[in-house]
């Protein structure tokens, strides 16, 4: 990266910091582990609208995108669980299957390796457990 970049990069993370101080001081010392269920999942139509039809009208659809995604994510490995957990939560919301869920983490094993697999795997069902758990 460039010098200009990771300042106006820095930058942006202060000013991120200061929003969060300012909309509510607690966060400040708040835990990020299973940040991401903080966060909503995205309508499968808004996904579609802003992914599959904004950025390539006549390319992928917003699913196909997130498997993508998904793939992708597998093979960073740990690093990239909460990603990784609201990607699986935006493919529930956009009718993936857990048959091509788990078929596109076990594909992954041959660029990430089987331990980078066996986490994803283990990620996707603790998210589906938790979606079912809030279902009841």
């Amino acid at each position: 990266m460039t010098e200009p970049f990771t300042k106006m990069f820095q930058q942006m993370v202060e000013q991120g910091q200061e929003m969060v101080r300012a909309f509510n001081p607690a966060l400040d010392s708040m835990q990020f582990k299973a940040f991401d269920a903080y966060m909503p999942t995205v309508p499968a139509d808004m996904m579609e609208m802003w992914f599959g039809r904004t950025f390539n009208r006549d390319g992928l659809d917003s699913k196909t995108r997130l498997l993508v995604t998904l793939a992708a994510l597998t093979v960073m490995g740990a690093q990239a669980e909460p990603q990784m957990r609201l990607t699986i939560r935006h493919l529930i919301e956009a009718g993936a299957t857990k048959r091509e869920v788990a078929e596109v983490i076990t594909q992954m094993s041959m660029f990430g390796g089987v331990p980078a697999m066996t986490r994803a795997l283990e990620i996707a069902q603790s998210v589906y457990d938790d979606t079912e758990e809030q279902s009841e």
